[in-house]
């Protein structure tokens, strides 16, 4: 709990002022350098309310003790001598404090926020006391003192003091905290509160009052004004976004015309905010769920990349959390990652090397250099990854289809993980792991048939993990590969019940759908070269793969009309792939569809990749013949 004694400059000056309305004849506390407070024997024994012994807080030796704290002893009482103070030991007065004078018109020092007071057990005598320290006419006269101050350093003590009375757990609708709220939504009416100042009130009434707060609202309307002037800085616009996660009301079209303005005025401030800045509005964005703020999130995300070394590990994983949600992602950003990275995975907290490769999984962004350095770093430390870190890194790999360098050693470091913490490993966790190994070629047959015991599937739902469509599917598709190219393997076999019947899927787990405009631009010059639609599309393989188009061949490799696919002796696939099936910044097909087409060809299909890049930057005679040579090539094969 912080001490009382962090109450701003301008109510330190107003206590001044008011320490010659009470009599110093009060009790006082001995505190030791510790911060441990001792009791004292007073000349006068009739004390109303004997202080706590408050442990824990911060050493008073830097701090200022600014007001009246301890009830008034009987009024005829003489004054209490001053007990003689032990070198290891501070003596406090509960009285005013003798200060150097200041200004009553210098700026009160910035505060930090204050949290919502959390009443402990056992504690419930000190509380009483420590509300006592606000009875009677003390705060009522700093009050009264605040009011010949200038709005902003008012605005800042009345602040500071609904700040210590939430942090002291006195309730809303207490005598004092209301005569405070009252005097605050007076100065509010002025409208020439600084932003900061206005944030600080607007944060102590919501540890308060919570969102429903008359007096939040009256902020934040005080803080629109502001912002529809354009007079907020970059620090006030961070605090203001603070503000606004914390009391945010959607239904409020003051609120919401608001925050598109402010959004709008941030991006003209972008390019003069610092790194912690960037990285608390993309998280103030998450919480407001402002998905649709997409100028401003690039525009952060631009300015990101150009500040990136300025970041910490932290402030890296915040922001790229921040990216994933709000759905965004700028190239500049990777180009800064694979810049300063590389050097900096070495030794980071593994939490970021994770949280790299699960941004790049989510861009489908291929980098070698990010992805060789994290490799590298698995190899040497991964015994100091968690379970779930570990599965992140090799998913990433796998699904964007990325073998490194050190792939042997890695692999190696992975068995020896598997091997010492399989049954530490979450059963989903370990599943997608295994799954993303055999998109990269590597079958991890030991554990495969571990996975494919009664045992595993057993614990698999005992735990409540439900067997969703992806965990049966990833199931399925390591079957596939144990059967089609693992022909060796001995070991237990997925169960038939268990067996998906399609892998297409809504979220585009197992493979992509074809595009529908390149199919359109491939169907009349495929129709040409044929010479009718001897062919079909999205057909459905009996393990479970769609076939984009699909071409049937007799025994003398003639193309075969859809009347007589009942002598068909030779099937072709026709694989359509569009942009969605790459990585979004190279040419490299994504894991899935990598593993599609092995499974094809080990199906006994002749697979045919017609690549959107290709194909569609060739005019319609180039479309003929460039299906041609893609095509017959595969059909002569057969003449001969």
């Amino acid at each position: 709990m912080k001490s009382i004694a962090c109450i701003s400059s301008s109510v330190r000056a107003a206590c001044q002022q008011t320490s010659t309305c009470f009599p110093l004849n009060r009790g006082l506390i001995r505190c030791s350098s510790v911060s441990r407070c001792t009791n004292v024997d007073f000349t006068s024994r009739t004390v109303v309310a004997q202080q706590p012994c408050v442990t824990g807080v911060r050493s008073l030796h830097s701090m200022h003790v600014n007001t009246a704290v301890v009830q008034q002893v009987s009024a005829a009482s003489a004054p209490i001598p001053v007990p003689e103070k032990r070198e290891d030991e501070l003596t406090v007065y509960q009285a005013v404090r003798h200060m150097p004078s200041k200004a009553a018109s210098g700026s009160a020092p910035h505060l930090s926020s204050y949290s919502p007071y959390i009443k402990t057990q056992g504690n419930e005598a000190a509380l009483v006391s420590i509300q006592s320290l606000f009875e009677g006419d003390v705060i009522p006269e700093l009050c009264s003192r605040l009011a010949h101050l200038p709005s902003n350093d008012r605005a800042e003590g009345l602040a500071t003091l609904l700040g210590a009375c939430a942090e002291f757990g006195l309730e809303a609708n207490s005598p004092l905290v209301l005569r405070l709220k009252s005097e605050c939504l007076g100065l509010l009416s002025n409208r020439d509160i600084m932003v900061a100042k206005l944030c600080h009130l607007g944060e102590v009434a919501h540890a308060l009052e919570g969102c429903q707060s008359a007096m939040v609202t009256e902020v934040l309307d005080s803080i629109g004004a502001a912002v529809e002037e354009k007079v907020v800085s970059p620090s006030e616009a961070v605090r203001v976004y603070s503000l606004l996660a914390l009391s945010y009301n959607p239904a409020s079209q003051k609120q919401t015309l608001m925050l598109s303005t402010l959004h709008t005025h941030t991006q003209r401030l972008v390019h003069r905010l610092r790194a912690s800045q960037v990285s608390n509005i993309l998280q103030c964005l998450v919480k407001l769920q402002q998905r649709q703020a997409i100028s401003l999130v690039l525009r952060l995300s631009q300015r990101a990349s150009r500040i990136f070394k300025a970041f910490s590990d932290n402030e890296i994983i915040r922001v790229l959390s921040a990216l994933m949600i709000l759905g965004q992602h700028h190239e500049d950003i990777l180009a800064a990652m694979e810049k300063h990275l590389p050097g900096r995975l070495g030794e980071c907290d593994p939490e970021l090397i994770s949280t790299v490769m699960e941004y790049c999984l989510q861009m489908r962004c291929r980098s070698e250099l990010i992805f060789e350095a994290a490799a590298e770093n698995f190899v040497c430390h991964a015994e100091k990854h968690t379970d779930l870190q570990i599965a992140k890194q090799i998913v990433a790999m796998g699904r964007l289809n990325y073998l490194p360098q050190c792939s042997s050693q890695m692999f190696k470091k992975l068995e020896s993980i598997l091997s010492t913490r399989f049954s530490q490993f979450q059963p989903r966790s370990l599943i997608e792991v295994l799954h993303a190994c055999i998109h990269l070629e590597r079958f991890p047959l030991n554990y495969i048939s571990k996975v494919f015991s009664l045992y595993f599937l057993q614990r698999l739902q005992a735990q409540g993990e439900t067997l969703d469509k992806n965990a049966l599917g990833q199931l399925t598709q390591l079957h596939l590969s144990t059967s089609l190219e693992c022909t060796y393997y001995r070991g237990p076999r997925l169960p038939h019940s268990l067996h998906v019947l399609r892998f297409s899927s809504v979220d585009q787990a197992f493979e992509t759908p074809m595009e529908s405009l390149l199919y359109k631009h491939v169907k009349g010059p495929l129709t040409q070269l044929l010479g009718g639609k001897f062919f079909s599309t999205s057909i459905l393989t009996p393990t479970g793969y769609t076939i984009d188009v699909e071409i049937c061949l007799d025994e003398k490799g003639y193309v075969l009309p859809l009347s007589q696919w009942d002598h068909t002796y030779k099937r072709m696939a026709l694989c359509l792939d569009g942009q969605n099936r790459f990585c979004s910044n190279t040419q490299h097909l994504l894991g899935k569809e990598a593993t599609k087409r092995r499974h094809l060809r080990r199906m006994g299909y002749e697979v045919v990749q017609i690549p959107y890049f290709e194909f569609e930057r060739l005019r319609t005679k180039e479309q003929v013949q460039y299906l041609h040579n893609k095509i017959f090539p595969t059909i002569f094969k057969f003449n001969h």
